[in-house]
């Protein structure tokens, strides 16, 4: 019966690691994606740009007013450029140049898995590389979402962006692990992340301290607002908050009553174009309208 028992236990603990292996590799593989053409009532250049580990960056640059300032934008975690479409849309109407990207391993841009925002901010770096080259003279804002946010704050060069938005980034990756677990499997969720978290650092070669943007948000001196929503269960209230206090001002919060962890623009609309208006105008557009 003891020998019965402990063959039980062990395949129970055995299917557990077999299994939370599995969900490692799926959460770290890659979300390669067809993006296809855009109407021509908003004109982009698709454009291939370069990085240091020999990849190439996949995204559209759609050019405004003559040094109107240029925004980046970065998506979110398994999905691609057309996320940040809408947002394009009216900060090009207001004049300013815009470059939607694929970050590493999404869209059509190459990667051989979701790194939460380590390689990824290769990608960042390479467009704002290629931003200060193709204008020289103009100011460069950036908006990231999530991964995208997080690819920003985990940049290992100095970004020198004129102003940066980040939406719905998480502090720690235990955090934004723990919450997903429990939103899937429920409180008793939590058991798995140990395991996760080794599988993480497996996968990755890296520790987790090194995907923490609280870690280095504080590197980051460029003015910063910071944007999340009341209802967000996959990066809580109290985690925006330490978030916002890591970093160095000028800096500004806004929280988004209702909103969880999706679209601020879809769901704020003209309140969300409002706010970020106003704050690229301070410090991307200044004086020059």
């Amino acid at each position: 019966m003891l020998h019965r028992l402990f063959i039980q236990v062990f395949s129970f603990i055995l299917v557990i690691i077999i299994c939370t292996f599995a969900i490692g590799a799926l959460v770290t593989g890659s979300a390669p994606s067809a993006v296809g053409t855009l109407s021509t009532d908003f004109p982009v250049e698709a454009v291939q740009i370069p990085t240091a580990n020999e990849s190439e960056v996949h995204g559209w640059l759609a050019y405004g007013q003559h040094n109107g300032g240029v925004i980046l934008l970065a998506h979110s975690m398994r999905s691609n450029r057309l996320e940040m479409l809408s947002r394009a849309r009216f900060l090009n109407n207001l004049g300013y140049s815009v470059f939607l990207i694929d970050l590493y391993a999404h869209g059509e841009t190459a990667g051989k898995r979701i790194t939460f925002g380590l390689r990824e901010s290769e990608s960042i770096e390479a467009a704002v590389t290629f931003l200060r080259k193709t204008f020289p003279n103009e100011p460069i804002g950036a908006i990231g979402v999530s991964l995208g946010a997080a690819a920003i704050v985990l940049a290992k060069q100095r970004l020198n962006l004129d102003a940066i938005i980040l939406e719905s980034l998480h502090p720690t990756i235990e955090e934004a692990v723990e919450n997903r677990l429990k939103l899937h499997f429920g409180e008793h969720g939590v058991v798995l992340l140990p395991l996760l978290l080794s599988q993480l650092s497996f996968y990755l070669e890296t520790s987790t301290n090194a995907l923490s943007p609280i870690n280095h948000i504080n590197d980051i001196d460029s003015p910063l607002l910071l944007i999340s929503g009341t209802s967000d269960a996959h990066t809580t209230l109290p985690e925006t908050e330490r978030l916002f206090a890591a970093a160095r001002a000028p800096k500004d919060l806004w929280i988004i009553s209702g909103a969880g962890h999706f679209n601020m623009h879809t769901y704020a609309g003209r309140e969300y174009e409002q706010r970020i208006t106003d704050f690229f105008s301070q410090y991307v557009r200044k004086e020059r309208f």
